[in-house]
């Protein structure tokens, strides 16, 4: 077929490697000033779709949460499970939130502006926008190269860091530029050719697999942090990082099987530059039409979409309910008040709660501090990232995979990552903060 052809000029292998590797790198990490607005072009290019489109981009954004409410049903998924069954009474939750959102019927309290309209407006809207349209550039970061030569200059460090062998970097930075999806369709389908042990499967699964540079674009958005968006994305992929290096080394992960059927062969020495390069433009060479990849991309963006929004805005509505009108996340919060405490914020009580409420969906605590001061909201911008597992999406991905992991052991894990990621991103805060 036409698009799978590869490219034999050497000069088009090597555009294709640095060129178009070059274009999502400016699109995701170079702010550029337009109008008195320095940002990443990205987020220049979703802010004029949003202000060019008005309602229209609120009329898709419903469509789309009614996709993919429909879609488990036409296709038969929510037959599969108890949580499938589940997860799809949630989405059609989030189909009759959105209709309510924009239409504002149903009760008084559900429309007051901290509820379904900050919901709908602030979170579910630009997450309709920048996920496809990020799509489109993220194909340039991962479709020509750059990752898997990334992945092999990454290889020395994988194992005695992460304990995991260096194609997991592949994944790791996959979920950075993609998203959480991507990577745990990579970890499932490897782990599936007995490449990966369990513990090594959930290593990855639950320690590199976040949300993606576009989410966390809504993040710091939402928290009002798009002026220190360079130094937010790197320390939150930093402290990400470090928290999964120490958490592999603790229970429950740490007693899981590492028995693995393929290991991977070692590097040889002195050969790594020349092999990551070679690699990478092998990928170049073979990646396909430049079109074909972009539709294919964007359909992904799409679906990812249809699946993210229904979820976003049923799981969210219920866990904003629960931080205003009932004391749960007060209580879950207790679990991290020691920690806030040992940094002596003032308002360490809040930071603490809202950390417990990213269990329910990462963007909560974003939600729930966007007003707060600028420790609590980098902090917390931090944590929700770090964190990594929440009921929203990532962990019913990560139970639709074939990696064995229980819900507790993942809660587990969650509540360990949460409270490592504010003993790192806290003091982080206070030194920016000066």
């Amino acid at each position: 077929m036409e698009h799978v052809r590869q490219v034999t000029s050497h000069s088009q292998v090597l555009w294709r490697l640095f060129g178009l590797s070059a274009i999502g790198i400016v699109f995701f990490f170079v702010p550029i000033s337009i109008d008195g607005n320095t940002t990443i072009p990205l987020d220049h290019l979703v802010s004029w779709i949003k202000s060019t489109f008005g309602n229209l981009i609120n009329l898709y954004v419903l469509l789309i949460i009614l996709a993919g409410a429909i879609m488990p049903l036409w296709t038969g998924q929510w037959r599969q499970s108890g949580g499938q069954k589940l997860f799809t009474l949630l989405k059609c939750i989030g189909a009759v939130s959105a209709f309510m959102a924009l239409t504002k019927i149903g009760p008084a309290f559900l429309h007051e502006p901290d509820i379904l309209p900050f919901l709908f407006n602030k979170l579910v809207v630009s997450v309709g926008v920048i996920v496809p349209v990020g799509a489109i550039f993220l194909s340039f970061l991962v479709s020509y190269g750059l990752l898997e030569l990334i992945g092999i200059l990454l290889q020395p460090i994988m194992r005695p860091i992460w304990r995991t062998p260096g194609r997991s970097a592949i994944d790791a930075v996959a979920s950075f530029v993609g998203s959480y999806s991507l990577g745990l369709l990579i970890t499932d389908k490897v782990y599936k050719n007995g490449q990966y042990s369990v513990k090594e499967a959930t290593i990855i699964a639950t320690g590199f697999s976040t949300v993606s540079a576009t989410f966390m674009i809504i993040v710091a958005r939402t928290l009002d942090l798009m002026s220190h968006w360079n130094l937010y994305f790197w320390s939150a992929l930093i402290i990400t990082f470090i928290v999964t290096a120490i958490t592999v080394r603790l229970p429950p992960i740490k007693g899981l099987s590492d028995n693995v059927l393929a290991p991977e062969p070692q590097a040889i020495k002195g050969q790594r530059w020349g092999l990551a390069y070679q690699t990478g433009l092998s990928q170049a060479a073979q990646a396909g039409r430049v079109s074909h990849n972009l539709l294919a991309t964007v359909k992904d963006g799409l679906l990812m979409t249809m699946t993210i929004l229904p979820a976003i805005m049923s799981v969210g509505l219920l866990g904003l309910l629960a931080a205003k009108y009932t004391p749960v996340f007060e209580w879950l919060g207790w679990i991290f008040y020691p920690i806030t405490a040992l940094w002596g914020l003032d308002n360490g009580h809040q930071l603490a709660q809202a950390a417990s409420a990213g269990l329910a969906e990462m963007f909560l605590p974003a939600l729930l501090l966007s007003e707060a001061d600028f420790v609590l909201r980098f902090s917390a911008a931090i944590t929700c990232v770090s964190s990594v597992l929440f009921f929203s999406a990532s962990i019913p991905c990560i139970l639709a995979t074939s990696i064995p992991i229980s819900v507790f052991r993942l809660v587990v894990i969650w509540a360990l990552r949460t409270a490592l990621s504010l003993m790192l991103s806290i003091p982080l805060a206070l030194l920016i903060a000066g």
